[in-house]
């Protein structure tokens, strides 16, 4: 039994690891935005809007790091050299009015 608590510690030890990446995008181009996200799956992006409001959302490589009820669409964010940098994020089906064909993005 103690072997087995040993084991779940490290386990639970590492698991932080695998925790999603919370960046600035400020701090980085765009380029290296786009293949932070792409590298990483799925990374959350936080920074301050030009009224002083903090912003945030979670950023995609593709759909398949959606939810089922939602598509990789894409989204202008900031950075240090583009202040539209494009890269995709989970947008619920909804959204579609009524659309037949769901959009296959991918960074």
């Amino acid at each position: 039994m103690k072997k087995l608590a040993v084991l779940v510690a490290i386990v639970l030890a590492g698991s932080p690891a695998l925790a999603i990446s919370r960046l600035s995008p400020l701090k980085m181009t765009c380029d290296q935005a786009r293949a932070t996200v792409h590298n990483q799956g799925a990374v959350i992006f936080r920074w301050t809007s030009p009224r002083g409001l903090p912003l945030y959302d979670r950023f995609v490589r593709n759909g398949r790091y959606c939810d089922p009820n939602e598509y990789a669409e894409w989204k202008r964010i900031p950075t240090r050299d583009n202040r539209a940098c494009l890269v995709l994020f989970c947008e619920n089906l909804n959204r579609l009015d009524g659309d037949f064909i769901i959009p296959d993005n991918s960074l």
